[in-house]
Formats: C-alpha cells, sequence, structure tokens
C-alpha cells in the first residue's frame, strides 16, 4: 500500500489553491492549503509535510521570507510558484533555497510533474546505498542527508545536497550544464539555474568559493569534483 505524500499549497489566490488541491489530489496527493506565512507555520508545527508550493508575493510576510525561515531548520523541498519569470526573480528564488522555480503561466499537469521530480530526486538519496562519503574536511552523510564541514553540519537545501553528492559520487567526471539541467531540472530552465545552485553550495563547502578546491569549473563545458575519497 502506497503512503500518501502531503504538500502543503501557500498562496492567498484561493482559485490557485482550489486548481493545484485538485489535480494533485487526482494524482493521489495529500494537501494541506494555507493562505500567508503564518498559516505556513502554523500547519509545518503540527504536521509533516513531503513538499511546499508556494506564491512568492502575499501579503505580510513574502514567500521568499518564509523560505528563508523554513530553512533556518528544515530541508523541506520548496517550489515557486509565481506570476514573475524574469531571470533576476529566479535566480532570487533559486538562492535563498527553493528548489524549483516555477511561472504561474505553467500548465497544473507541469507543476505537478514538477513536483513528483524534487520528490523523487529527494528520494534516491533518502535510499542511497552508500552511506558516508568521506574526502577529509568535507563528508556526506547519505543516510542522515547531512553534509558536514570540519565536523560540524551546514545547512544545505535538498537539490543542493543532491547536486554534490553527485559530484562526489564521481569524482573527476565533468558534468555539463545540459546534464545537470536534465537531471535536476528536467531540463526545464536555463544555465542560470545550475550557476546559481553550484555559486550557492561553494559558499557551504570551500574555504575561499571564489577560489573553489571541490567543485571546479571546466571552462566552456560545465564542473568537476576534485575531493579525494578517504
Amino acid at each position: 500500500m502506497n503512503i500518501k505524500r502531503t504538500v502543503l499549497i501557500v498562496d492567498d489566490d484561493k482559485e490557485i489553491v482550489e486548481l493545484m488541491k485538485d489535480f494533485l489530489e487526482d494524482e493521489k496527493f495529500e494537501v494541506i492549503e494555507a493562505y500567508n506565512a503564518a498559516q505556513a507555520i502554523a500547519v509545518m508545527d503540527r504536521i509533516s509535510i513531503d513538499c511546499i508550493l508556494m506564491d512568492v508575493m502575499m501579503p505580510g510576510q513574502s514567500g521568499l521570507e518564509l523560505c528563508r525561515q523554513i530553512r533556518k531548520t528544515q530541508d523541506t523541498p520548496i517550489l515557486f510558484l509565481s506570476a514573475r519569470g524574469e531571470d533576476v526573480d529566479k535566480i532570487r528564488g533559486l538562492s535563498i533555497g527553493g528548489d524549483d522555480y516555477i511561472v504561474k503561466s505553467a500548465t497544473p499537469e507541469e507543476v505537478v510533474a514538477r513536483i513528483k521530480a524534487v520528490l523523487r530526486r529527494y528520494d534516491k538519496h533518502e535510499k542511497g546505498l552508500m552511506l558516508e562519503l568521506d574526502f577529509g574536511r568535507l563528508v556526506l552523510d547519505i543516510k542522515a542527508h547531512e553534509a558536514r564541514i570540519d565536523g560540524l553540519p551546514i545547512p544545505m537545501t535538498p537539490k543542493e545536497f543532491e547536486i554534490l553528492c553527485l559530484f562526489a559520487e564521481y569524482p573527476r567526471q565533468v558534468f555539463t550544464y545540459e546534464q545537470l539541467l536534465q537531471r535536476f531540472w528536467e531540463g526545464i530552465g536555463d544555465k542560470h539555474s545550475v550557476t546559481v545552485h553550484i555559486g550557492r553550495i561553494r559558499e557551504k563547502i570551500e574555504e575561499d568559493p571564489r577560489k573553489p578546491m571541490f567543485i571546479t569549473n571546466v571552462w566552456g563545458v560545465g564542473y568537476r569534483f576534485e575531493g579525494v575519497r578517504k
């Protein structure tokens, strides 16, 4: 018997909430509704949430501010759903901890597909066979879904952790922008999605993000991981 996954929808537009709820329930998801940040936090304090779909612009606390608050304590996958589709808005949403950024012109079917994709990636590493990847200063605890630098855990979003694990599992292998987009964004997005996430990972694991030692650029191609496993 399959256990239903629970999606929290946070949006002050009730029509959008009801529309997405109908489509998600058709796909056998459990759906919880919240119409502002305060309601969302109250829900998360009492219910285990598998994924969050949230609007960016809401009265009071915005979706971006709510994401920052959630990321202080949780790595629950977060997908932004916004009317704003400019690159700068996408970069900002991804930079503060979002796992995906979807423009509201997308069809409900596409939104559901993107939610499923994020959950599949998250589940894959939850069930990873290797329990720990040790590179000395950097250690990845697959079972705990945790990265540690010098023995101290560092906060990472699910997608950041997944990207880092991919590199760490295949040291010295070059991954192109196109490969990373296909693997982590289902081929939907652009180079900004990749560069923003790599930049965030470097800020968390590198002593000097401007001179990275773990994830290095292969100019004009993509990136590779230079760590040596202990």
